[in-house]
Order: structure tokens, then sequence, then C-alpha cells
């Protein structure tokens, strides 16, 4: 009986400490991991997440990690299970991260060109090639009427701007038409229904790079995630019907695209992505300090941050007035909520 006991106790202790390490062992440890979206993953912008992990190191004394992925999936999945305390994702990602674990919080977002958060908005585009723009009119204005039996690529079923909006759109203007009156954004995961065929592209990258080599007849990306690869060569940025052009220079994956140009049919304002934190991981001292450091002056003037409007640096933000990091609160984030229900 008392080996019983013991072995039963043994067992006790070695999922306990099992337990420590795959969670809360994390607050105390001399490293942060950063998980990192696929989007902001390429090389080109790793002298911006290199400056971001600088701030958190400087405040807090730890190194910071950063975890790149390839999958929106892998990386809510390490921010919500305390592998990673700190992310920097989109909204529809935070809401699944923190419908998983509700001790997942938002540090900062970027503010919009006022310095505030009344303006803290980026756009989800659905673009076409330009040479097949005037297939998408209808009595002389670009509409979404024919997207439907079309090879459609979004970016993944976790992000904002290039799922949840654009198939909110979609979902909203067709079912007030008797044909489409019981259409859900399931319907557009998959193509047979709505769609032809339906891409990821698991990145907002991919899923322009899915229209221009011609996998994809329409894709939803945002501007913020291809800014740095494409250029406004007609029309007003983030307009319907604005053309936009792949630089001469753009990096990977786009550098074999060069001079392949989109038209855009749709445009939405979305709600700005934001740094979080797990705090079951994080503790409330070094939270404070990071959002402190974020919403900072010194940052806001921070050229590696927010790189200037006419700098050829790649950066993850940019300063055409008075951006900065300001914080908010859960239920900032209630719109894009809203889109689920």
């Amino acid at each position: 009986m008392k080996k019983q006991i013991l072995s039963f106790l043994t067992l006790i202790v070695i999922a306990s400490v099992l337990a420590a390490c795959s969670t809360g062992s994390a607050s105390n440890s001399d490293e942060l991991v950063m998980v990192w979206y696929p989007n902001e993953s390429g090389n080109d912008l790793k002298a911006a997440r290199d400056a971001i992990g600088e701030v958190v190191e400087e405040v807090t004394g730890k190194k910071v990690d950063h975890k790149l992925t390839t999958d929106y999936a892998v990386a809510i999945e390490t921010i919500a299970n305390g592998n990673a305390q700190l992310a920097f994702m989109g909204a529809q990602g935070y809401i699944e991260a923190s419908n998983k674990n509700d001790k997942i919080k938002p540090i900062v977002v970027p503010s919009g060109a006022s310095g505030t958060i009344d303006d803290a908005v980026y756009y989800s585009w659905l673009a076409v090639k330009k040479a097949d723009a005037e297939n998408y009119k209808v009595d002389g204005d670009y509409s979404i009427d024919h997207i439907v039996d079309s090879d459609f690529s979004f970016v993944s079923s976790s992000s904002t701007s290039g799922f949840k909006v654009p198939s909110t759109d979609i979902v909203s203007y067709f079912s007030t038409q008797d044909k489409w009156k019981e259409l859900t954004q399931e319907d557009l995961m998959e193509g047979g229904t709505f769609f032809k065929d339906v891409l990821y592209g698991d990145s907002h990258q991919g899923s322009a790079v899915n229209l221009l080599n011609g996998r994809a007849d329409v894709a939803a990306f945002c501007d913020t995630c291809v800014g740095n690869y494409v250029e406004v060569a007609e029309g007003e940025a983030n307009k319907k019907g604005a053309i936009y052009r792949v630089k001469d220079d753009a990096a990977e994956p786009f550098n074999n695209l060069y001079g392949e140009e989109f038209t855009l049919i749709n445009v939405t304002p979305v709600l700005n992505a934001p740094f979080v934190a797990n705090t079951e991981v994080l503790s409330e001292d070094d939270f404070k300090k990071i959002q402190d450091a974020l919403i900072s002056d010194e940052i806001a003037n921070n050229e590696s941050i927010f790189v200037p409007a006419d700098s050829q640096v790649s950066g993850l933000f940019t300063k055409k007035a008075e951006e900065r990091f300001v914080s908010v609160d859960d239920e900032w984030f209630n719109p894009i909520r809203e889109l689920s229900k």
C-alpha cells in the first residue's frame, strides 16, 4: 500500500512539473518569446522586428526571442497556450486567442494619422488584375457583383482583413438577393457553393501573389501588409478603382512580379492590429513597462519603428503625420466580434 501511495504521489509531482514547464514557468524566465504572423515574418522585416524587440529588452532586461511562423493558427495557438508572452496579430486573431485564454490582453495598437485611436484603421481590399478590371464594373462603377463563380483567394480563416471583413462584406451584399439569402461565411470557405474554387495565401502577401500569378481571379488582402512591395500607379490610395503596381525592387515573394498591376474593386476600413500579451506568463510589471515604453514620445519618433513615409526602408509602421502607439482595452475590438454574430 505504501508503494502504491508513493507511486501515486510521484505521478502527481511529475504532472505538476510538466504543467509548470508548459505554462507558468515562462513568467520567471530571462527570455521573452514574441510570435509573429506570416505577414511580418519575412526577411525584409527583420530590422523592424528587431527594433520592437530591442525596446522590450531594454525595459524588461530580458532577451527577446522572435518566433516566426508560416501559419496564422500556429501564431494564435502559441500565444494562447503560453509558449509566447507577446504577439503582434490582427484583431480577429486576438479575439480567437482571447477566446482560448482570457489572460490574453491588448498592449497597444498603432494609431491613425491623428495620433489617436479615432482613426486607427487600415484597409481590407478586394482586388483583380488590372487587365480584368473592366469585367467587374456595373453601370460604370466597380462592384463585387461578378465575383460569383470566380477563383477566389483569402489569406487565412483567422485573418481579420483577409477573411473576416471581406467575407462579411460579401455575405451582407449578396444575401439581399433571393438566390443567396441563405449565404453564410462558411459557404465562402471552400469552392462549390458561391466561388468556383477557394485558395488561401497563408499571408496577405501570399494572397496577392495568388492573384498576380493567375491562380486567383479575385483576392482579399490588406494595404499595410503589401505596402512595402507595391505603389499607387493610378488613382487615390485605398479607393475603389485605384491601380497598384509591384515595385521594381520588391522583395520576396514579389521579386518575380515586378511591374504587375492590380485594381481595387472593394475597400473596407478595419481596426488596427494590436500587440498583445499572455498575462498568465508575462508579469504585470513587465506588461506595464512594455506598454509605457511603446506609447512614449521616444518610440513615436523612433524611425526604425515608425518609418518616415518617404523612406526606402521596409517597416512595420509608417510615419505620415502623428502616428504612434496608443493603449486600448478589450472592448475596442467589439466591432470585429460583431462580424461573427
